[in-house]
């Protein structure tokens, strides 16, 4: 599947940041793990926790939620003809009047009910749960000490991530944050643009005009726009008169930035390394996601990364308990960091453990989604997880918040479904490792970010996967077959089958082992539509 424009800068952002020649703000860390990625790959080895959880869930929420039309608004609602913008000239104002900062009085979080919300994926079989610590946006949802635009200031006036992270930690669940902000000062930069067709064509949007003086009697009052929208990096030139014309210009900007090691920024770099570090030292994390490609801010995400390994490692007793994520990851550098693939997968067992991030509708709240049925539905979640963890994968599922901090009764009826599933057969999933064989059947996977089709799992019953636990073979049937009788052609050229059961349950069920393969008699008690997973026990399986 081609990368747009768009997919490529998320995935990237400062994504040659191997490549970048920043300025880091770290001197050289106390402890095992030196940042340079021979040190990384030489003594990392990702904890037992992470592989065993296999599923965790995300609360992507900002306040990009608030206007409920999407992923990317702060970006988007810059660039006219895109639907963020036509719809926040339709609800808001022009971009020149009302610029992205004016949604965060409006990012109220009035119905966040975190302990429901908890509750509910804890029942769904979430055996970690990530909260946003901050956005493209630039905006801290935690107390910060080095950036005054964030949410115990401004929009909720609460410490978001503090609250889920003792939230989550009450439940017996593992807590990560995600951290997206390094891409900011390039992102940002459609802020001081302007229209290049209409009756305000060539006026520039608020970041370009807006100072702290501004700011006197307002609710911002105090804080400097500047800092927030992170400057004039590299604004859309004057001269510029159609929409044509405009995009042609920052897709030409989106492949520098990604082709080419951009200018480094001290300033901004510093700040983030600063962000970053007290995210880590106040609230512990057990993994932290960057959104970015191998590392943020080239040297400095390696060495925010030894620094993450080392305090993990003095937080529990010389263990490190620390997973760090990043995306495409190159294979010789996969031993350090566990890499992620963003609505995608694999086509085959990874030799190293991976995780799959997607999410079941929008990454920001979108009403367009609600309103035309447009989340994944619980089958398509379940077949993803079956899949990725026979590949030596994690899943991590985003739920859309809305900027209210609740979910609609879509999202919940979605999530509720995976419960009734995981509640029954999530205990052959967790703790399991990669069989020899990741599983068969007629549809095939693919491979690499943003390949993941569409809402509905394309998987049948004649479908299955794979994974082993000690001794046993862990099988499971994406779909439910017609017949009742469930088949896994590999496990009638491996072993000598002597007992399969249902999780759960000591019954054991009818099969029949030939050279074609496992046939089992699934109870008809049981059936759904997403599938089984079963247990199955003899000698020489696994």
């Amino acid at each position: 599947m081609s990368i747009d424009r768009r997919q490529l800068l998320a995935m990237g952002g400062m994504g040659l940041g191997s490549q970048l020649v920043g300025a880091s703000a770290m001197a050289a860390p106390q402890g095992v793990f030196q940042p340079n990625w021979a040190s990384l790959t030489g003594g990392y080895q990702a904890p037992d926790w992470f592989r065993d959880a296999k599923f965790g869930i995300w609360a992507h929420w900002s306040a990009q939620c608030v206007p409920e039309a999407g992923d990317w608004y702060a970006r988007e609602m810059y660039l006219q003809g895109t639907r963020a913008y036509n719809h926040h000239l339709k609800t808001y104002g022009h971009p020149s009047d009302v610029g992205f900062m004016q949604m965060y009085p409006r990012w109220t979080a009035e119905r966040w009910n975190p302990v429901d919300l908890l509750d509910l994926y804890k029942r769904a079989g979430a055996r970690y749960f990530m909260a946003l610590a901050n956005h493209h946006d630039n905006f801290d949802s935690y107390a910060s000490s080095h950036n005054p635009w964030n949410s115990t200031r401004y929009g909720p006036r609460r410490d978001i991530v503090g609250t889920w992270e003792k939230l989550a930690r009450e439940r017996g669940m593992r807590f990560a944050v995600s951290n997206h902000s390094a891409h900011a000062w390039h992102w940002y930069q459609p802020a001081y643009g302007y229209d290049p067709e209409g009756p305000r064509a060539g006026q520039r949007y608020d970041a370009w005009r807006l100072t702290k003086a501004d700011g006197r009697g307002q609710w911002w009052d105090g804080l400097d726009p500047q800092q927030l929208y992170t400057g004039r990096t590299m604004p859309m030139p004057d001269g510029i008169r159609s929409i044509s014309a405009a995009n042609a210009w920052h897709e030409k900007n989106d492949r520098v930035w990604n082709e080419e090691a951009p200018a480094s920024n001290p300033a901004f770099t510093r700040n983030w390394t600063n962000r970053c570090k007290e995210l880590i030292d106040n609230y512990r994390p057990d993994m932290i996601y960057f959104d970015n490609m191998a590392m943020p801010l080239g040297q400095t995400g390696l060495d925010m990364t030894a620094y993450f390994y080392n305090k993990s490692m003095e937080w529990h007793g010389g263990r490190n308990e620390a997973v760090v994520t990043a995306k495409s990851t190159p294979e010789k550098w996969r031993a350090g960091i566990v890499d992620d693939v963003e609505r995608g997968g694999h086509d085959d067992i990874q030799r190293y453990p991976f995780q799959t991030d997607t999410c079941i509708g929008n990454w920001h709240y979108d009403r367009d989604l609600y309103d035309r049925n447009g989340y994944k539905t619980a089958g398509k979640v379940i077949h993803t997880l079956c899949d990725v963890a026979a590949k030596n994968g994690n899943l991590m599922l985003s739920v859309p918040i809305r900027g209210d901090g609740s979910i609609d009764e879509k999202e919940r009826a979605v999530v509720e479904g995976i419960a009734v599933w995981m509640q029954r057969y999530a205990v052959a999933i967790y703790g399991t490792r990669p069989w020899t064989l990741a599983g068969e059947g007629p549809t095939a996977s693919a491979q690499g970010h943003f390949n993941e089709g569409t809402n509905e799992s394309p998987y049948t019953a004649r479908d299955v996967r794979y994974m082993r636990k000690g001794s046993a073979v862990h099988a499971f049937t994406l779909g439910w077959p017609d017949d009742n009788i469930a088949r896994f052609p590999a496990l009638g050229r491996t072993g000598k089958v002597a007992r399969v059961t249902v999780p759960g349950d000591a019954a054991p069920l009818t099969f029949r082992q030939t050279a074609s393969g496992l046939d089992v008699t699934l109870p008809t008690t049981l059936r759904n539509t997403i599938g089984v997973g079963l247990i199955v026990e003899g000698d020489g399986l696994a």
